[in-house]
């Protein structure tokens, strides 16, 4: 940020002109335009009152320039509550003022709005042809005056400045703004537009006819290339009777066709046998050739075949090798010790039947327990019964199936974050989404999901956004929703409610003392007796400012030392119910007294909940009353930033 605006101030008198930047309003200039001026009387007043007391001539010539204002230019900070930066420039009896910022951060470029003002005098002593400014002399050029001065507040290079100051005499304002910057195009020799709009045309022209021409190969050339074909991959020989066959089709394929008859293959005989080519390369049938890429792994040398005696004590006996039998043993033999349990050497049918046992029908013996005389005889009756209804029932009958859908399914989606500092609410924001669940691809095949729907509730929402490829609104509140089916819920609209408009689920307030080296924090918490339902397995998690050696806690909390996180698992909060306290406590390594700056501590909540209404109010409707062209489910809303410190 530089120059804040331009401003001519007399000596004596009400100031001329102000030239402000679009961001910067005109009072705040006004202000330090006051400013400046109360800042020149307040160094002119000592030299006067020193005048004044004494008489003396030769004491009043010794205090002529001790006003450093009026010096030729300078700069000074001016301001009491907004402080700004004044550059200025006496030229005669007007000052030209450039006003800034005063910040400290380096962030404004000094130098830059002295180029600023600069320029704006060359303005100033071009338009009154000399440097013998008055403010009669500006009255005469002001409507030239405001504009140059305008173009030179927002930056404008030397060549600029000069096109300006050369047509401020004679010429119009239009020439004085808008000749500048063909000028400063000639000189640094670019072309001008009209100059080159022509290039231009004739550009696409050129491009728009060879887009549409179309060439074609001249014969010669064709066979020229044939011929080249013919050298690089020659024809092979083909046998006589296909050539045969070739040759008639061309002399069939010379006779005028007609394109509506019927193909030549529907009287052609089923053949099989001709479909294929006898290959007579006498390689084909040689053995040898096809066993060339295959490899046997050879057989180990006679030496490893052999065991290994070993003469350790406790470990003699011969170990490895391998031993070839010719013996030719039997099937049964050779597969014995596959039909045993487990190989040991156990026939399982010693211990098991061969079949397996039936397994009882009912439930296991407890419909024996029935009282009564008729008792026993009457649950075989029901367990027979149940056993011929049993019969013929596949399995996927007997589990529990899952509901299938019957139409689109529509429900609304929103996240909750706020912000307390002790009680108060510092922030609040609530986003919303509309989700569509259409039928599952499988089940819809490719038929669209198309129906109209009203969204009510809407008092409290600030902005409305659909996605434009799936919903149009009609207006009124009435969507109209087209959409190919998918697998996943598709959102199609997102709002966000007013801030002072959106429902708080829970209130938190969080308190800390720090007595000594003791950190005390307690979170008192209370739920919106408003809410559809009451908050079910909240989360509440404290950001620890350090690694504690020892706690206490009330009630039981989970601390996380890598994270710094104490963590307490509220399985419900009721809604009229007296406030929850979370209390900590915990020695750190500076005292109250010692510490400068104050110990800082975050805490976090986390909720999430499903009902039949939404939180905002916001609810889903047909368009007509009795259709049923979607079904509505429940509803869902979870915290997202949800803090308080």
């Amino acid at each position: 940020m530089s120059c804040l605006a331009l401003s001519l101030q007399p000596v004596n008198g009400s100031d001329i002109l102000l030239q402000t930047r679009e961001w910067f309003p005109p009072a705040r200039a006004l202000v330090a335009l006051s400013a400046f001026r109360l800042t020149r009387f307040s160094y002119s007043k000592p030299s006067a009152a020193s005048s004044a007391a004494d008489p003396d001539p030769s004491s009043s010539s010794e205090s002529i320039g001790d006003d450093p204002l009026a010096a030729s230019g300078g700069q000074v900070i001016v301001g009491v509550e907004s402080r700004y930066r004044v550059i200025y420039r006496l030229v005669n009896s007007i000052y030209v003022l450039g006003i800034t910022t005063a910040d400290q951060d380096n962030s404004v470029n000094v130098f830059e709005c002295i180029h600023i003002v600069n320029q704006a005098v060359s303005v100033v002593v071009a338009a009154c042809r000399g440097v013998d400014v008055t403010p009669e002399k500006l009255g005469r050029k002001y409507a030239e005056i405001y504009m140059a001065l305008d173009i030179v507040l927002r930056g404008a290079s030397s060549i600029r400045l000069a096109a300006m100051l050369s047509s401020m005499h004679g010429d119009g304002i239009a020439k004085l703004v808008h000749s500048g910057i063909d000028t400063e195009s000639k000189i640094r020799g670019a072309d001008s537009w009209a100059g080159v709009e022509v290039h231009s045309a004739e550009r696409l022209a050129g491009i728009e006819v060879f887009a549409s021409a179309r060439f074609e190969v001249p014969p010669e050339t064709l066979e020229a290339g044939d011929e080249v074909v013919a050298t690089i991959a020659p024809v092979t020989q083909i046998e006589q009777s296909d050539s045969q066959d070739t040759k008639g089709e061309e002399e069939e394929s010379e006779g005028p066709k007609d394109p509506f008859a019927a193909s030549d293959a529907l009287n052609k005989p089923e053949a099989l046998v001709s479909g294929f080519k006898k290959n007579r390369d006498p390689s084909a049938t040689d053995l040898t050739l096809a066993l060339v890429g295959l490899e046997v792994t050879t057989l180990p040398p006679a030496e490893a075949t052999q065991s290994t005696h070993i003469g350790v004590e406790g470990f003699e006996g011969d170990y490895g090798g391998i031993e070839f039998g010719n013996e030719q043993a039997s099937l049964g033999e050779t597969f014995e010790g596959f039909g045993e349990a487990w190989g040991g050497g156990l026939d399982p049918s010693e211990f098991v039947g061969p079949k397996n046992a039936p397994k009882p029908q009912g439930l296991g013996g407890l419909e024996f327990l029935g009282t009564g005389e008729g008792g026993a005889a009457k649950a075989a009756v029901d367990k027979a019964a149940e056993g011929k209804a049993g019969e013929g029932t596949p399995l996927e009958n007997l589990l529990v199936k899952k509901t299938e859908m019957k139409g689109p399914e529509m429900y609304i989606s929103e996240e909750i974050s706020a912000e307390f500092r002790e009680s108060l609410v510092a922030r609040v924001g609530l986003m919303g989404a509309v989700y569509l669940r259409t039928l599952p691809p499988k089940t819809a095949g490719d038929k669209e999901t198309e129906f109209s729907f009203r969204v009510d509730g809407t008092s409290a929402v600030k902005r409305f956004v659909m996605q434009s490829s799936r919903v149009s609104s009609v207006g009124n509140g009435l969507f109209h929703v087209r959409t190919a089916p998918s697998d996943e819920p598709i959102p199609i609209l997102k709002y966000s409610l007013l801030p002072r408009l959106t429902p708080l689920p829970l209130r938190v307030r969080l308190t800390k003392r720090h007595s000594g080296t003791l950190l005390s924090v307690m979170i008192q918490y209370a739920s919106n007796p408003e809410l559809p339902a009451p908050l079910h397995d909240v989360t509440f998690i404290l950001k620890l400012p350090v690694d504690p050696s020892l706690l206490k806690v009330s009630p039981k909390a989970m601390l996380n030392r890598s994270e710094k996180e104490l963590k307490w698992f509220v399985p419900e909060i009721p809604l009229n119910g007296a406030p929850g306290k979370l209390r900590v406590r915990m020695p750190v390594d500076t005292s109250a007294e010692e510490g400068d700056e104050e110990i800082e501590v975050v805490g976090y909540v986390k909720f999430s909940s499903q009902h039949t209404s939404s939180l905002s109010g916001v609810c889903l409707r047909p368009a007509s009353e009795g259709n049923t062209d979607f079904y509505e489910v429940n509803h869902k809303y979870e915290s997202g930033v949800y803090t308080c410190n």
